[in-house]
């Protein structure tokens, strides 16, 4: 029987706690790659956890497994799509500081709104048109795309390939998204995930035996981010499963968007990556604007 449900302020601060476990899951990956950890590696490990996490709570709910084929197939496609998409991410993080890569991914609720207008002709609200551009012009602003001495082509050398991939995986993720809300809105979330996260796993482990680029970490400092980047991903996953009935998700998920803030002020004593101060207030607009766009209604 679930629980009642959190006061409020509860619920938005343990979403807020949540999100930053999220977001170290990603200073986590950075750190095993500045150690050695190749990305298919990470993103296996990654996804090998998450599946491990939530299986378990699949088996100790008494989840039905059975499926239809073609649901399955649904399910594996959708999941192919996770693959590339955390594949992306992870190359993002790889290339740019997390919290500017963690920004440029969080574009994936405007595209998501987009697919969702061209697909089946619904509209976003005003307050969503309005926030798109905002968002966008945020998202310049925290990346910094002038440079500091106006250098565009100088400043995208530098971080457009890591933006790329973190576009890429807002593509892949929001598309991911409106598919699962077209063909799997009716199997239990639960199993959901544990279906998408194990084809991560099984796709990220044929492509590295494959390509011969599969390999375990080769220092301490590797080993330690692959069960960190582990840890945290799959403890963020559960709890937010777990506790999800007793949070209000739907009105109080616009806190999860903390994430790229938490990373701002985690990757700087961790990792060392420091931003601007304009850059701050760009991301603290991109985070504005989409929970505005996350809040609005339709």
């Amino acid at each position: 029987m679930q629980g009642k449900p959190f006061p409020r302020w509860l619920s938005v601060a343990i979403l807020m706690v949540i999100a930053t476990t999220f977001g170290s899951n990603h200073i986590a990956a950075r750190y095993a790659i500045d150690h050695g950890v190749n990305i298919t590696t990470a993103v296996a490990a990654r996804s090998i956890g998450a599946a491990l996490f939530v299986g378990v709570l699949v088996l100790a709910s008494g989840v039905p497994l059975a499926l239809p084929a073609a649901t399955r197939w649904r399910a594996v496609a959708i999941g192919a799509l996770i693959a590339v998409q955390s594949y992306c991410i992870y190359s993002a993080v790889a290339r740019i500081p997390v919290a500017l890569a963690l920004l440029a991914f969080n574009t994936f609720p405007m595209l998501f709104s987009l697919i969702s207008w061209a697909a089946d002709g619904v509209r976003p609200a005003r307050r969503a048109l309005i926030a798109m551009p905002v968002a966008l012009c945020g998202l310049a602003l925290a990346l910094d795309v002038f440079g500091a001495r106006g250098d565009i082509a100088g400043r995208w050398a530098e971080i457009g390939a890591g933006v790329g991939f973190a576009l890429g995986a807002a593509v892949s993720f929001s598309t991911a998204l409106y598919l699962t809300s077209r063909w799997l809105k009716d199997m239990d979330g639960r199993l959901r995930t544990f279906l998408t996260m194990s084809t991560v796993a099984v796709l990220m482990l044929a492509a590295g035996m494959v390509a011969g680029n599969l390999a375990l970490p080769s220092n301490p400092g590797g080993w330690l981010g692959l069960g960190l980047l582990m840890l945290f991903y799959g403890t963020a996953f559960t709890a937010l499963f777990v506790l999800l009935p007793r949070l209000d998700a739907l009105n109080n998920s616009a806190a999860l968007n903390f994430e790229p803030i938490a990373v701002l002020f985690l990757a700087w004593p961790i990792l060392g990556q420091g931003v601007e101060p304009r850059q701050i207030v760009g991301a603290l607009v991109v985070v504005g604007a989409v929970i505005a766009l996350g809040t609005a209604k339709r």
